[in-house]
């Protein structure tokens, strides 16, 4: 359906016995469901059919349904609907099971009042359809959310769990849910502006909800999704809070939070340091294992460079595969900043043959990232780009500028609320750097997906000439045609309660278009980043005469399918091969010539 969600037809096969059952609801035969799953404890299992919960203690037993109000597209149980599904719980899954299987907690959200998006199918049929679905924009109605918990032992009592008094009558959201007992769960709430978060701990049993700990930020809250980890007796938890490190503002580090007499809170740091701790895995009676990401040090399988010049700790890989007949071995220092000089570099390049290659940059990520994202680590991946670097003799750089992860706030937030433009200042800046004499400047491409091309058509809007390709897949270009979640948290709060955001549009956007090759790529069923983004560049290139080709996938979403997927890696290897080369050699034939 969308990233996470599908729908099957389910049977429940025995495996001793070799029985078969068909799962479906009493009233239908042959349904086709939106979910489905074993229970924690026995054979105990729960599905869902038209957004209503269904349960089973057992697989031979008669379906029970425990909730009714679910409406197609309107009203969701134990699912999410797109909102929830693609920017807030990773998953289409909105129910979480307690640790004894006698109750249930689930997400009854309601989008009555938010506005559809209507997405085109134009294959399969004579004529067009469309589907629609709920999709908030800035300022527009948000979904509903609220949160339930089900007995299931017994006489069957559903319970709804009550938000924090400060959040009564005010938009939120519900970003975590976690039982830490067999009646209690942790629940953290959200303002619909981001920058209040309320972590509660609740009694399944009554409804009642105490609040247990409370962030607040001027600009929004980060790693919201984290579940904190809980001693047995739920007295102690563990969470990572954002914590000031002298001048270098707030890094994430592990907080201890102990229930004091009087029902007092209080915290103790147990890390610090500029880096971060971006996950708590678990805690036993005097330990405490924690995965750490050290943001400025570490990078281990390929060059990273760091620094503090004006654009403020840019993280950079330069990606340079061996190949049969070329081969560059480099070595390098870390990039010293000073007041006299802003940026100096020192390289020691060896090159043990001839070989001749340009400069890629891959803009933001070539994964999709939002603000908070990597893309300069050392994961191991495969992928187009892959293949320009280790066949055609390309270069692929990737780098964190401003805006990315896990160097602290003040470099994440530096962004607000103006999206595009600092990154795309310290992208430019990267350029500048690359005075490299195996670069040809005169041939540098951009990619960019999602925000990526929104950040790669920014770097043409502020550049002239300094580009010779880009491609943008998915590109973000209006932010008032974004979702709600997504836009209002990295751009601004609402002014006075007015609804007025500060976006920003990639349009108008004259610059870098001239001699220069973009090309456009999006599926018309893109239900994150709307074909829309792509029409309205469209109409405005059009309008400059724009030299510009548009690779468009039918019915295909965001996430393309593996044939498309393969069919776009051969054309973006094609189109970047055909506008890089042929290029000069930039190196001399002198062999163990240092640079």
């Amino acid at each position: 359906v969308y990233k996470y969600s599908y729908t099957a037809s389910y049977i429940i096969y025995n495996i001793l016995t070799r029985e078969v059952w068909e799962l479906n609801p009493p009233e239908v035969q042959d349904a086709v469901l939106q979910f489905a799953d074993w229970g924690v404890q026995g054979q105990q299992l729960i599905y869902i059919f038209e957004n209503n919960i269904y349960y089973r203690s057992d697989v031979r037993s008669n379906s029970l349904r425990l909730t009714s109000s679910g409406k197609e597209e309107i009203v969701f149980n134990g699912i999410a609907d797109w909102l929830y599904e693609e920017e807030i719980l990773k998953s289409h899954k909105a129910h979480w099971w307690s640790p004894d299987g006698e109750m249930l907690a689930f997400l009854l959200i309601n989008d009555t009042l938010v506005p559809n998006m209507a997405l085109p199918q134009f294959t399969g049929a004579t004529y067009p359809k469309g589907k629609s679905y709920p999709y908030p924009k800035a300022g527009q109605p948000n979904p509903i959310v609220r949160l339930f918990v089900v007995n299931l032992y017994g006489p069957t009592h559903t319970q709804e769990l009550m938000l924090p008094d400060s959040l009564k009558l005010r938009e939120h959201y519900v970003v975590m849910v976690k039982w830490i007992s067999n009646t209690h769960t942790a629940v953290r709430w959200l303002n619909r502006t981001q920058n209040v978060s309320i972590l509660t701990v609740c009694d399944a049993t009554v409804g009642v909800c105490v609040k247990k700990y409370e962030e607040t930020s001027e600009l929004w809250l980060s790693k919201q999704e984290q579940e904190p980890i809980f001693t047995r007796d739920s007295s102690t938890f563990f969470l990572t809070v954002p914590v000031k490190q002298g001048g270098q503002g707030e890094f994430h580090h592990i907080a201890m939070v102990t229930k004091q007499p009087r029902n007092d809170q209080a915290r103790v740091q147990l890390t610090s340091g500029n880096w971060e701790v971006t996950r708590v895995l678990l805690m036993t009676a005097d330990l405490v294992l924690f995965w750490v990401f050290l943001s400025v040090q570490i990078f281990l399988k390929y060059r990273r460079i760091t620094t503090k010049a004006s654009f403020a700790q840019v993280g950079m890989s330069l990606f340079i595969h061996p190949s049969t007949f070329r081969y560059i071995h480099y070595q390098s220092r870390l990039l010293h900043c000073n007041e006299r000089q802003d940026i100096s570099l020192i390289y020691r390049v060896k090159c043990q043959s001839i070989f001749r290659c340009v400069l890629t940059l891959t803009v933001l990520s070539c994964s999709d990232e939002s603000p908070g994202g990597q893309s300069v680590s050392d994961e191991f991946s495969l992928d187009w780009d892959s293949v320009l670097v280790s066949a055609h003799d390309v270069i692929v750089a990737r780098m964190d500028g401003r805006g990315s992860g896990y160097r602290g706030q003040r470099v994440l937030q530096d962004i607000h609320p103006h999206l595009g433009h600092l990154e795309v200042q310290d992208h430019i800046t990267a350029l500048h750097m690359l005075k490299l004499k195996y670069i040809d400047r005169t041939r540098i491409g951009v990619y960019g997906k999602g925000y990526g091309g929104y950040i790669a058509l920014m770097m043409l809007k502020s550049t002239d000439r300094m580009i010779s390709c880009a491609a943008a897949q998915s590109p973000i270009v209006d932010w008032k045609l974004y979702d709600s979640f997504f836009a209002e948290r990295y751009l601004g709060m609402p002014s006075n309660n007015d609804n007025r955001y500060q976006l920003s549009s990639v349009l108008p956007i004259s610059k870098g278009l001239q001699d220069m090759k973009l090309l456009l790529i999006h599926g018309t069923a893109d239900a994150k980043v709307h074909f829309q983004h792509s029409a309205e560049l469209i109409k405005h290139l059009i309008h400059l005469g724009a030299n510009y080709t548009m690779q468009m996938y039918p019915d295909e979403g965001h996430y393309l399918s593996e044939r498309s997927q393969q069919h776009l890696s051969q054309a973006l290897v094609g189109f970047f091969q055909e506008c890089l080369h042929p290029c000069v050699s930039a190196l001399s034939n002198e062999e163990d010539e240092d640079e």
